[in-house]
């Protein structure tokens, strides 16, 4: 018996459309299909593409009032339908339906923040009499949009980062193309959604669904795609920088998050704070904790605080609102993260918790005794395994902290502020969090990293400025006018 899923399309230049080819997309948790999507072609997303570019040159004023218009209207459709956007998120992705909830706050948020943003896109005028000789000049630089902006959005935040992307895009007045994740493309579709029921003008987004590999390379070579930017696995944007040529290119391209805990911390709260970054959304999230060293007077009963409040973890139905942990994005993901910690074992790592896998399902997975060479304590895990090992201080934990060819974000436990300052200082990340783990962001700070983390910044006004050139006027005034 075959079980009737629905059909979904996708947004190409403002026309809802199907396509020949389809996909499903499944619920990871039992692998059932929940909704058939299109299976673009290159043709589609050049279509798309040619469309933006379109709306873009053709659209000789958009006021910054509609565009906040827009943007506010399309926030207000979030609200009203959030749970409906929170189930279509849970049941797509790995996030439990609490979790999801959370994610649908958080978008409905960014979109606000952009509408704001819009209303701040300011220049400054320009001293050009501080040159001799050009006491009769004055002038100023203002922000332009680029044109269009292609987007590529991974599965662990299927809306909120996707959001992250089309809020600042068209607060800025650019066009964008989005390709989302192919196993998560349903929540990309319902922010498309919100934003045709706001009235966004056709051709401002269009959401593409499919492969990369069939429809990616067009989106990020085309030369009327002015800006990419990019979430998802260093490989990928390794190749992406490869292709884009002389184009701006925003990343952001994961970490393998650090947490410090020194003896005067409040060790119960950084327990409670860590357990949650580590494990929180299966432990598929770019901030989320994946080291921690403690002070080693303190280790022994910060590790046995931990692994009892890891094994208090409901592991289960992510629709179920008592479930802590649901299932990973898919078995082949939860084999892999089974893999990672089956060869730091073998290299001598000792397992305290967890290390279990059902099917998509892993469990909450707590290791010490990580030798450097293993795979786990350098790349990034991205599934719920968290390392705990002891250092003498904090310039021991500095140091190793940074010993990895990542730097997202960061942590540190402490209740002396010289300590919490030599941390900021020495730790080389793009943020720190004093007294919260690694895994603690807002939508309205700047967001990224260094090293092997990525490129620029994400974070509703820092995107709006990698999405917007900077235009200099300078006039020379008539001799007879001075």
């Amino acid at each position: 018996m075959h079980t009737k899923v629905k059909a979904v399309k996708m947004l190409i230049g403002g026309e809802w459309v199907h396509s020949n080819q389809t996909f499903d997309v499944v619920d990871p948790q039992n692998d059932r299909p929940i909704a058939s999507v299109p299976s673009a072609s290159s043709k589609d997303m050049l279509a798309a593409i040619e469309k933006a570019e379109e709306a873009y040159t053709k659209t000789v004023v958009w006021p910054t009032h509609e565009r906040i218009r827009v943007l506010s209207e399309a926030a207000a459709y979030m609200k009203e339908n959030a749970e409906d956007f929170a189930r279509t998120l849970a049941s797509e992705g790995s996030k439990t339906i609490n979790e999801a909830r959370g994610e649908v706050k958080r978008a409905i948020q960014t979109i606000q923040i952009s509408a704001e943003e819009a209303r701040r896109i300011n220049g400054e005028t320009i001293n050009f009499d501080q040159n001799e000789g050009s006491e009769n000049r004055v002038g100023y630089h203002y922000r332009f949009p680029v044109g269009v902006v292609g987007a590529i959005t991974p599965f662990n935040d299927p809306l909120n980062l996707v959001a992250h992307k089309v809020g600042p895009a068209i607060a800025a007045g650019n066009a964008i193309v989005v390709k989302p994740a192919s196993v998560t493309p349903l929540s990309a579709l319902k922010l498309a959604e919100a934003f045709v029921h706001a009235g966004l003008p056709d051709g401002f987004l269009s959401v593409v669904t499919g492969s990369g590999r069939e429809i990616g390379e067009t989106l990020v070579t085309h030369p009327a795609v002015k800006v990419l930017s990019f979430t998802g696995g260093p490989d990928a944007g390794k190749k992406i920088s490869e292709q884009a040529g002389p184009k701006k290119v925003s990343m952001e391209l994961g970490s393998n998050s650090p947490v410090i805990v020194l003896n005067d911390a409040n060790l119960n709260d950084a327990v409670q704070s860590c357990v949650s970054g580590a494990f929180s959304a299966v432990g598929q999230n770019c901030i989320g904790v994946q080291r921690i060293y403690v002070e080693k007077d303190s280790y022994s009963r910060f590790l046995d605080t931990f692994i009892s409040r890891t094994g208090e973890l409901k592991v289960g139905d992510k629709m179920d609102e008592l479930t802590d942990v649901g299932p990973m994005i898919n078995e082949r993901e939860a084999k892999r993260v089974d893999s990672w910690v089956n060869e730091a074992l073998m290299k001598g790592a000792k397992l305290h918790i967890g290390g279990k896998r059902e099917g998509s399902f892993y469990y909450p997975t707590v290791l010490s005794d990580v030798p450097k060479t293993a795979k786990i304590a350098y790349e990034e895990i991205f599934g719920p395994v968290v390392l705990i090992m002891p250092v003498e201080n904090l310039h021991d934990a500095v140091e190793r902290s940074n010993d990895v060819d990542y730097g997202l974000q960061a942590g540190i436990f402490t209740s002396d502020i010289n300590n919490a300052f030599h941390a900021i200082k020495g730790l080389d990340v793009g943020g720190i969090m004093i007294n919260d783990s690694s895994d603690y962001r807002i939508d309205a700070m700047p967001f990224g990293g260094t090293k092997g983390s990525g490129i620029g910044r994400e974070g509703v006004r820092y995107a709006i400025e990698s999405m917007t050139e900077q235009k200099v006027v300078c006039f020379r005034l008539q001799e007879n006018l001075l």
